[in-house]
């Protein structure tokens, strides 16, 4: 297991500040207080370390797997109509991640960006329908190496997050194994598929796990490129 990029230079500052605190609470208050706050200093400084946990997945996907951006539980599985900036029917899957998941995401296959933008928004809930549409957010649709139709993945920020990380950028070639971003404390990732093209092999209330569950899967063979 290693620490993702992401969260490296806000761990050492929190050692530093720890660690200062810790020293002038042992000089001004005590032996009892030090220990007491070491205590909880240790705790605070593993929770927020496994918080940035990144681990290394490595997988070997079919041709026509669609596998989850994120760890999570499945909260939608809906056809819906993609107004931001489709503008037709999709099927939506949204996967919410607690603060006790792995908050790096992937991409859910081999392709190329075609559209990537942010839009600033509210810090509502995650889990709450709303957000998807009125929180902050990025937004970024890939064309499928596979068959060239294209899948549309929102990263929305929650009540605790407050910076949202994408690694994508318009032409940029993604492959499986490949981060898409990092969403620090609490969100959630919207993936919307082409309704009539896709089978969708997950249900509300399962868990997934990012870069390696198979979410759906395209219905038609490859293309022959």
């Amino acid at each position: 297991m290693t620490i993702h990029k992401e969260g490296r230079k806000i761990l050492l500052w929190l050692f530093f500040v720890l660690t200062i605190l810790n020293i002038l609470i042992w000089i001004f208050a005590g032996h009892f207080a030090m220990v007491a706050f070491l205590t909880i200093s240790v705790f605070l400084f593993l929770f927020v370390t496994n918080f940035f946990r990144s681990p290394r997945r490595i997988v070997t996907a079919g041709p026509l797997d669609i596998l989850a951006p994120a760890d999570g539980k499945i909260v939608v599985v809906e056809k819906t109509f993609e107004s931001g900036l489709l503008n037709e029917d999709r099927i939506q899957i949204s996967i919410f991640m607690t603060i006790l998941n792995v908050h790096a995401n992937w991409y859910p296959c081999e392709g190329k960006v075609i559209h990537y933008s942010h839009q600033n928004g509210n810090f509502m809930a995650a889990y709450l329908p709303k957000s998807s549409i009125e929180n902050e957010r990025s937004t970024v649709l890939i064309r499928a190496a596979v068959n060239q139709k294209t899948i549309l993945i929102r990263q929305i920020a929650g009540a605790l997050a407050r910076r949202i990380v994408t690694y994508a950028y318009t032409d940029k070639k993604v492959h499986l194994n490949e981060h898409l971003g990092f969403i620090k404390f609490g969100s959630r990732v919207d993936i919307f598929l082409p309704v009539d093209a896709v089978e969708i092999l997950v249900k509300p209330g399962e868990k997934t796990t990012g870069n390696k569950t198979v979410i759906a899967r395209w219905k038609e063979q490859p293309t022959n490129n």
